[in-house]
Protein backbone atom coordinates (compact mmCIF):
# COMPACT_ATOMS: atom_id res chain seq x y z
CA UNK A 1 0.00 0.00 0.00
CA UNK A 2 1.50 3.37 -1.05
CA UNK A 3 1.21 6.02 1.62
CA UNK A 4 -0.28 9.36 0.64
CA UNK A 5 1.18 12.66 1.86
CA UNK A 6 -1.62 12.70 4.45
CA UNK A 7 -0.67 9.22 5.62
CA UNK A 8 2.99 10.15 5.97
CA UNK A 9 2.06 13.24 7.96
CA UNK A 10 -0.33 11.24 10.14
CA UNK A 11 2.28 8.54 10.78
CA UNK A 12 4.63 11.14 12.23
CA UNK A 13 1.90 12.38 14.59
CA UNK A 14 0.66 9.06 15.96
CA UNK A 15 -0.19 9.44 19.63
CA UNK A 16 -1.27 6.41 21.62
CA UNK A 17 -4.15 8.14 23.39
CA UNK A 18 -5.45 9.62 20.14
CA UNK A 19 -6.20 6.20 18.68
CA UNK A 20 -6.29 3.63 21.46
CA UNK A 21 -8.29 3.06 24.64
CA UNK A 22 -5.66 1.52 26.92
CA UNK A 23 -7.19 -1.95 26.69
CA UNK A 24 -5.91 -4.93 24.69
CA UNK A 25 -7.37 -6.43 21.52
CA UNK A 26 -6.55 -10.11 21.06
CA UNK A 27 -6.72 -11.43 17.50
CA UNK A 28 -6.71 -15.17 16.77
CA UNK A 29 -5.76 -16.67 13.40
CA UNK A 30 -5.05 -19.95 11.68
CA UNK A 31 -1.91 -20.00 9.56
CA UNK A 32 -2.22 -22.91 7.13
CA UNK A 33 -0.65 -24.45 4.08
CA UNK A 34 2.46 -26.36 3.04
CA UNK A 35 5.92 -25.63 1.66
CA UNK A 36 4.42 -24.38 -1.60
CA UNK A 37 1.71 -22.01 -0.42
CA UNK A 38 0.45 -20.50 2.81
CA UNK A 39 -2.77 -18.80 3.86
CA UNK A 40 -4.04 -16.77 6.81
CA UNK A 41 -7.55 -17.17 8.24
CA UNK A 42 -9.10 -14.91 10.85
CA UNK A 43 -10.82 -16.71 13.74
CA UNK A 44 -11.92 -14.35 16.49
CA UNK A 45 -11.38 -11.01 18.21
CA UNK A 46 -11.49 -10.53 21.96
CA UNK A 47 -11.07 -7.66 24.40
CA UNK A 48 -8.83 -8.60 27.31
CA UNK A 49 -7.28 -6.36 29.95
CA UNK A 50 -4.85 -3.47 30.30
CA UNK A 51 -2.50 -2.82 27.37
CA UNK A 52 1.03 -3.69 28.50
CA UNK A 53 2.87 -3.04 25.26
CA UNK A 54 4.81 -0.05 24.05
CA UNK A 55 3.13 3.36 23.74
CA UNK A 56 5.82 4.94 21.60
CA UNK A 57 7.54 3.82 18.38
CA UNK A 58 4.06 2.69 17.38
CA UNK A 59 4.50 2.79 13.61
CA UNK A 60 7.90 1.10 13.32
CA UNK A 61 9.47 -2.25 14.11
CA UNK A 62 12.96 -2.77 15.46
CA UNK A 63 13.41 -6.05 13.54
CA UNK A 64 11.65 -7.46 10.50
CA UNK A 65 10.84 -10.90 11.90
CA UNK A 66 9.15 -13.55 9.78
CA UNK A 67 5.89 -11.66 9.80
CA UNK A 68 4.13 -8.57 11.05
CA UNK A 69 0.73 -7.41 12.24
CA UNK A 70 -0.19 -3.85 11.35
CA UNK A 71 -3.15 -1.58 12.26
CA UNK A 72 -4.01 0.96 9.55
CA UNK A 73 -6.20 4.02 9.43
CA UNK A 74 -8.78 3.09 6.75
CA UNK A 75 -8.99 6.66 5.42
CA UNK A 76 -5.33 7.58 5.01
CA UNK A 77 -3.58 4.19 5.06
CA UNK A 78 -1.29 5.42 7.84
CA UNK A 79 0.20 2.85 10.18
CA UNK A 80 -1.21 3.27 13.69
CA UNK A 81 0.62 0.31 15.22
CA UNK A 82 2.89 -2.48 13.97
CA UNK A 83 4.68 -5.41 15.56
CA UNK A 84 6.84 -8.17 14.10
CA UNK A 85 6.93 -11.85 15.04
CA UNK A 86 7.84 -15.39 14.08
CA UNK A 87 5.75 -18.55 14.37
CA UNK A 88 6.01 -22.31 14.73
CA UNK A 89 4.09 -22.62 11.44
CA UNK A 90 6.78 -20.76 9.51
CA UNK A 91 9.44 -22.97 11.04
CA UNK A 92 7.46 -26.08 10.10
CA UNK A 93 7.24 -24.92 6.48
CA UNK A 94 11.02 -25.45 6.17
CA UNK A 95 10.76 -29.13 7.16
CA UNK A 96 10.33 -32.02 4.74
CA UNK A 97 6.91 -32.85 6.20
CA UNK A 98 5.61 -29.58 4.73
CA UNK A 99 6.26 -30.96 1.24
CA UNK A 100 3.90 -33.86 1.94
CA UNK A 101 0.88 -32.48 3.83
CA UNK A 102 -1.02 -29.27 4.52
CA UNK A 103 -1.36 -28.21 8.15
CA UNK A 104 -2.91 -25.41 10.17
CA UNK A 105 -1.43 -23.74 13.26
CA UNK A 106 -3.12 -21.49 15.82
CA UNK A 107 -1.63 -18.04 16.41
CA UNK A 108 -2.71 -15.28 18.78
CA UNK A 109 -1.63 -11.64 18.73
CA UNK A 110 -2.20 -8.66 20.99
CA UNK A 111 -2.58 -5.10 19.71
CA UNK A 112 -3.84 -1.97 21.46
CA UNK A 113 -7.65 -1.70 21.40
CA UNK A 114 -8.67 1.02 18.90
CA UNK A 115 -11.16 3.79 19.53
CA UNK A 116 -12.37 3.77 15.90
CA UNK A 117 -12.61 1.18 13.10
CA UNK A 118 -9.21 0.10 11.76
CA UNK A 119 -7.80 -2.25 9.15
CA UNK A 120 -5.71 -5.15 10.40
CA UNK A 121 -3.06 -6.29 7.95
CA UNK A 122 -1.12 -9.44 8.79
CA UNK A 123 1.71 -10.58 6.54
CA UNK A 124 4.08 -13.56 6.47
CA UNK A 125 7.45 -13.66 4.72
CA UNK A 126 9.51 -16.60 3.55
CA UNK A 127 13.22 -17.10 4.22
CA UNK A 128 14.06 -14.85 1.26
CA UNK A 129 12.01 -12.00 2.69
CA UNK A 130 9.30 -12.45 0.06
CA UNK A 131 5.64 -12.17 0.99
CA UNK A 132 4.20 -15.66 1.36
CA UNK A 133 0.75 -14.82 2.72
CA UNK A 134 -1.24 -11.73 3.66
CA UNK A 135 -4.68 -10.90 4.98
CA UNK A 136 -6.36 -7.53 5.52
CA UNK A 137 -9.62 -7.26 7.42
CA UNK A 138 -11.62 -4.63 9.26
CA UNK A 139 -12.07 -4.40 13.01
CA UNK A 140 -14.82 -2.17 14.41
CA UNK A 141 -14.38 -1.67 18.17
CA UNK A 142 -18.18 -1.51 18.56
CA UNK A 143 -18.65 -4.98 17.00
CA UNK A 144 -20.86 -7.00 19.37
CA UNK A 145 -19.01 -10.20 18.45
CA UNK A 146 -15.73 -9.02 19.95
CA UNK A 147 -15.63 -11.36 22.92
CA UNK A 148 -15.08 -9.86 26.35
CA UNK A 149 -12.47 -11.94 28.18
CA UNK A 150 -13.08 -12.36 31.91
CA UNK A 151 -10.78 -13.07 34.81
CA UNK A 152 -9.86 -16.75 34.65
CA UNK A 153 -9.85 -17.25 38.40
CA UNK A 154 -6.46 -18.95 38.14
CA UNK A 155 -4.09 -18.19 40.99
CA UNK A 156 -1.40 -15.74 39.96
CA UNK A 157 1.41 -14.10 41.88
CA UNK A 158 3.69 -11.20 41.04
CA UNK A 159 7.17 -12.67 41.48
CA UNK A 160 9.04 -9.54 40.43
CA UNK A 161 7.90 -5.92 40.09
CA UNK A 162 10.05 -3.38 38.29
CA UNK A 163 7.59 -0.73 37.11
CA UNK A 164 3.97 -0.18 36.13
CA UNK A 165 2.90 -2.18 33.02
CA UNK A 166 3.05 0.71 30.54
CA UNK A 167 6.65 1.40 31.57
CA UNK A 168 7.91 -2.19 31.93
CA UNK A 169 8.27 -5.37 29.87
CA UNK A 170 5.66 -7.69 31.32
CA UNK A 171 6.39 -11.42 31.41
CA UNK A 172 3.87 -14.13 32.28
CA UNK A 173 5.10 -17.54 33.40
CA UNK A 174 2.23 -20.01 32.94
CA UNK A 175 2.31 -23.58 34.21
CA UNK A 176 1.79 -26.72 32.17
CA UNK A 177 1.88 -30.37 33.26
CA UNK A 178 1.67 -29.48 36.97
CA UNK A 179 -1.17 -31.14 38.87
CA UNK A 180 -3.10 -29.45 41.66
CA UNK A 181 -0.84 -31.24 44.15
CA UNK A 182 2.18 -29.61 42.46
CA UNK A 183 0.96 -26.02 42.84
CA UNK A 184 3.70 -25.08 45.31
CA UNK A 185 6.34 -26.70 43.10
CA UNK A 186 5.24 -24.52 40.19
CA UNK A 187 5.55 -21.27 42.11
CA UNK A 188 8.97 -22.37 43.35
CA UNK A 189 9.99 -23.21 39.76
CA UNK A 190 8.66 -19.83 38.59
CA UNK A 191 10.87 -18.16 41.18
CA UNK A 192 13.85 -20.12 39.85
CA UNK A 193 12.94 -18.91 36.35
CA UNK A 194 12.88 -15.31 37.58
CA UNK A 195 16.24 -15.74 39.28
CA UNK A 196 17.76 -17.31 36.16
CA UNK A 197 16.61 -14.49 33.88
CA UNK A 198 17.27 -11.53 36.14
CA UNK A 199 20.54 -13.00 37.36
CA UNK A 200 21.93 -12.91 33.83
CA UNK A 201 23.28 -9.84 32.03
CA UNK A 202 22.05 -7.68 30.46
CA UNK A 203 18.75 -8.41 32.22
CA UNK A 204 20.36 -8.13 35.66
CA UNK A 205 21.41 -4.52 35.15
CA UNK A 206 18.00 -3.70 33.67
CA UNK A 207 15.78 -5.56 36.13
CA UNK A 208 13.70 -2.43 36.81
CA UNK A 209 12.43 -2.64 33.21
CA UNK A 210 10.68 -5.98 33.87
CA UNK A 211 7.62 -7.28 35.67
CA UNK A 212 7.20 -11.04 36.08
CA UNK A 213 3.97 -12.77 37.10
CA UNK A 214 3.38 -16.51 37.58
CA UNK A 215 0.01 -18.11 36.67
CA UNK A 216 -0.95 -21.58 37.86
CA UNK A 217 -3.06 -23.54 35.36
CA UNK A 218 -3.60 -27.03 36.87
CA UNK A 219 -3.29 -30.14 34.72
CA UNK A 220 -4.92 -33.54 35.13
CA UNK A 221 -1.59 -35.34 34.63
CA UNK A 222 1.92 -34.57 35.77
CA UNK A 223 4.49 -34.10 33.02
CA UNK A 224 4.14 -33.30 29.29
CA UNK A 225 3.33 -35.74 26.53
CA UNK A 226 6.28 -37.73 25.12
CA UNK A 227 5.10 -39.17 21.80
CA UNK A 228 8.19 -41.33 21.15
CA UNK A 229 7.36 -43.15 24.42
CA UNK A 230 3.65 -43.30 23.48
CA UNK A 231 2.90 -41.14 26.51
CA UNK A 232 0.00 -38.76 25.98
CA UNK A 233 -0.80 -36.77 29.10
CA UNK A 234 -3.75 -34.49 29.77
CA UNK A 235 -2.23 -31.08 30.43
CA UNK A 236 -3.64 -27.56 30.56
CA UNK A 237 -1.65 -26.23 27.59
CA UNK A 238 -0.87 -29.36 25.59
CA UNK A 239 2.93 -29.26 25.74
CA UNK A 240 4.82 -32.17 24.19
CA UNK A 241 8.24 -33.32 23.09
CA UNK A 242 8.99 -34.58 19.54
CA UNK A 243 7.97 -31.37 17.80
CA UNK A 244 8.72 -31.89 14.10
CA UNK A 245 9.91 -35.39 15.14
CA UNK A 246 12.83 -33.92 17.11
CA UNK A 247 12.88 -35.69 20.50
CA UNK A 248 14.17 -32.73 22.53
CA UNK A 249 12.00 -30.07 20.90
CA UNK A 250 9.41 -29.23 23.58
CA UNK A 251 6.58 -26.94 22.41
CA UNK A 252 2.85 -26.49 22.36
CA UNK A 253 0.78 -25.68 19.30
CA UNK A 254 -2.31 -24.79 21.37
CA UNK A 255 -1.78 -21.05 21.36
CA UNK A 256 -5.41 -20.25 22.15
CA UNK A 257 -5.22 -22.30 25.35
CA UNK A 258 -2.06 -20.47 26.33
CA UNK A 259 -3.63 -17.07 25.74
CA UNK A 260 -6.84 -18.19 27.49
CA UNK A 261 -4.79 -19.05 30.58
CA UNK A 262 -3.41 -15.50 30.53
CA UNK A 263 -6.95 -14.13 30.61
CA UNK A 264 -7.02 -10.41 31.34
CA UNK A 265 -3.52 -10.21 32.82
CA UNK A 266 -1.16 -7.76 31.09
CA UNK A 267 1.79 -9.34 29.28
CA UNK A 268 4.19 -8.90 26.38
CA UNK A 269 6.21 -12.10 26.70
CA UNK A 270 4.80 -15.45 27.79
CA UNK A 271 6.78 -18.39 29.14
CA UNK A 272 5.14 -21.81 29.35
CA UNK A 273 6.95 -23.58 32.18
CA UNK A 274 6.59 -27.34 31.74
CA UNK A 275 6.96 -29.74 34.65
CA UNK A 276 9.62 -32.20 33.47
CA UNK A 277 13.20 -33.25 34.30
CA UNK A 278 13.85 -34.00 30.62
CA UNK A 279 15.95 -31.55 28.60
CA UNK A 280 13.85 -29.55 26.18
CA UNK A 281 12.34 -26.23 25.21
CA UNK A 282 11.99 -23.65 22.50
CA UNK A 283 11.69 -19.91 21.97
CA UNK A 284 9.98 -18.09 19.09
CA UNK A 285 10.31 -14.35 18.57
CA UNK A 286 7.38 -12.37 19.99
CA UNK A 287 5.42 -15.60 20.24
CA UNK A 288 6.19 -17.95 23.15
CA UNK A 289 8.98 -19.48 25.21
CA UNK A 290 8.48 -23.11 26.30
CA UNK A 291 10.84 -24.46 28.94
CA UNK A 292 11.23 -27.71 30.87
CA UNK A 293 11.60 -27.05 34.59
CA UNK A 294 14.01 -29.53 36.15
CA UNK A 295 16.93 -30.43 33.90
CA UNK A 296 20.36 -29.56 35.40
CA UNK A 297 20.92 -27.04 32.57
CA UNK A 298 17.65 -25.21 33.31
CA UNK A 299 19.19 -21.86 34.26
CA UNK A 300 21.27 -21.53 31.11
CA UNK A 301 18.66 -22.93 28.73
CA UNK A 302 15.81 -20.65 29.83
CA UNK A 303 18.05 -17.64 29.24
CA UNK A 304 18.95 -19.00 25.78
CA UNK A 305 15.30 -19.62 24.82
CA UNK A 306 14.23 -16.21 26.13
CA UNK A 307 16.99 -14.75 23.96
CA UNK A 308 15.08 -16.14 20.97
CA UNK A 309 11.61 -15.04 22.06
CA UNK A 310 12.48 -11.61 23.43
CA UNK A 311 15.61 -10.53 21.60
CA UNK A 312 15.07 -12.35 18.28
CA UNK A 313 18.53 -13.88 18.63
CA UNK A 314 19.34 -16.72 16.26
CA UNK A 315 20.91 -20.02 17.24
CA UNK A 316 24.66 -19.83 16.65
CA UNK A 317 25.29 -23.58 16.55
CA UNK A 318 25.31 -25.68 13.39
CA UNK A 319 24.56 -29.30 12.59
CA UNK A 320 23.84 -29.17 8.83
CA UNK A 321 20.98 -31.59 9.47
CA UNK A 322 17.97 -29.52 8.40
CA UNK A 323 15.95 -30.40 5.32
CA UNK A 324 16.13 -26.79 4.17
CA UNK A 325 18.28 -24.04 5.67
CA UNK A 326 16.24 -21.08 6.94
CA UNK A 327 19.12 -18.79 5.95
CA UNK A 328 19.69 -18.56 2.19
CA UNK A 329 23.22 -17.33 1.56
CA UNK A 330 22.00 -14.69 -0.91
CA UNK A 331 19.96 -12.91 1.78
CA UNK A 332 21.04 -11.11 4.96
CA UNK A 333 19.26 -12.70 7.96
CA UNK A 334 17.07 -10.32 9.94
CA UNK A 335 18.29 -11.72 13.26
CA UNK A 336 20.95 -9.39 14.75
CA UNK A 337 23.58 -11.99 15.74
CA UNK A 338 24.24 -13.88 12.49
CA UNK A 339 25.23 -12.70 9.03
CA UNK A 340 25.77 -14.01 5.51
CA UNK A 341 27.85 -10.85 4.84
CA UNK A 342 25.30 -9.73 2.22
CA UNK A 343 24.71 -6.62 4.36
CA UNK A 344 27.27 -6.94 7.12
CA UNK A 345 27.29 -3.16 7.66
CA UNK A 346 23.82 -3.49 9.18
CA UNK A 347 25.09 -6.00 11.74
CA UNK A 348 28.22 -5.77 13.92
CA UNK A 349 30.74 -4.38 11.45
CA UNK A 350 31.14 -1.36 13.77
CA UNK A 351 32.08 -3.71 16.65
CA UNK A 352 34.77 -5.71 14.90
CA UNK A 353 37.82 -6.24 17.09
CA UNK A 354 36.05 -5.25 20.32
CA UNK A 355 36.21 -7.92 23.05
CA UNK A 356 37.05 -10.62 20.57
CA UNK A 357 34.21 -9.77 18.17
CA UNK A 358 34.90 -10.95 14.64
CA UNK A 359 33.49 -13.21 11.93
CA UNK A 360 33.42 -16.91 12.78
CA UNK A 361 31.97 -19.24 10.19
CA UNK A 362 29.10 -21.45 11.28
CA UNK A 363 25.76 -20.41 12.71
CA UNK A 364 22.04 -20.62 12.11
CA UNK A 365 22.32 -24.45 11.78
CA UNK A 366 24.71 -24.03 8.82
CA UNK A 367 28.48 -24.62 8.91
CA UNK A 368 29.39 -22.68 5.74
CA UNK A 369 28.38 -19.21 4.62
CA UNK A 370 26.68 -18.08 7.85
CA UNK A 371 28.82 -16.28 10.42
CA UNK A 372 28.54 -15.55 14.16
CA UNK A 373 30.29 -12.82 16.18
CA UNK A 374 32.43 -14.84 18.64
CA UNK A 375 33.61 -18.43 19.04
CA UNK A 376 31.27 -19.19 21.96
CA UNK A 377 28.13 -17.42 23.24
CA UNK A 378 25.02 -18.14 25.29
CA UNK A 379 23.25 -18.56 21.94
CA UNK A 380 25.66 -21.32 20.90
CA UNK A 381 26.42 -23.54 23.90
CA UNK A 382 25.01 -24.05 27.39
CA UNK A 383 28.49 -24.01 28.89
CA UNK A 384 29.01 -20.35 28.00
CA UNK A 385 28.14 -18.07 30.92
CA UNK A 386 27.28 -14.94 28.97
CA UNK A 387 25.87 -13.37 25.87
CA UNK A 388 28.51 -12.03 23.51
CA UNK A 389 28.82 -8.24 23.01
CA UNK A 390 26.72 -8.37 19.83
CA UNK A 391 23.85 -10.28 21.47
CA UNK A 392 24.08 -8.03 24.53
CA UNK A 393 23.74 -4.91 22.38
CA UNK A 394 20.75 -6.43 20.56
CA UNK A 395 18.99 -7.21 23.85
CA UNK A 396 19.58 -3.71 25.20
CA UNK A 397 18.29 -2.19 21.97
CA UNK A 398 15.11 -4.24 22.34
CA UNK A 399 14.67 -3.07 25.94
CA UNK A 400 15.12 0.55 24.83
CA UNK A 401 12.67 0.13 21.96
CA UNK A 402 9.98 -1.28 24.24
CA UNK A 403 10.36 1.02 27.23
CA UNK A 404 11.66 4.42 26.06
Amino acid sequence: MKLTVLALLLSSLIGFDDWFTGSTLRLDYIFAGDSGSQNIYFMEAARTGEWAGRRSNLDETLLRGNGEIRLLDPDSGATLYVNSFSTLFQEWVSYEEATQVKKGFENCFQVPFPKVPVLVQITLWDSYGRESATLTHRIDPSDILIRQVRDTGLENRIVFYGNRPEKAIDILIVSDAYTEAERDKFFADAARSRDALLGHEPFKSNASRFNIRAVFAPSADSGPSIPHENLWNRTALGSHFDTFYSERYLTTSRMRQVWDAAGTLPFEQIIVLVNTPVYGGGGIYNNVTVMGSDHPTFRSVIVHEFGHAFGALADEYFYDDMYESPYPLSVEPWEPNITTKVDFASKWEDMMGQDGVGLYEGGGYTSHGVFRPVPECRMKINECDSFCPVCTRALIRMMDYLTE
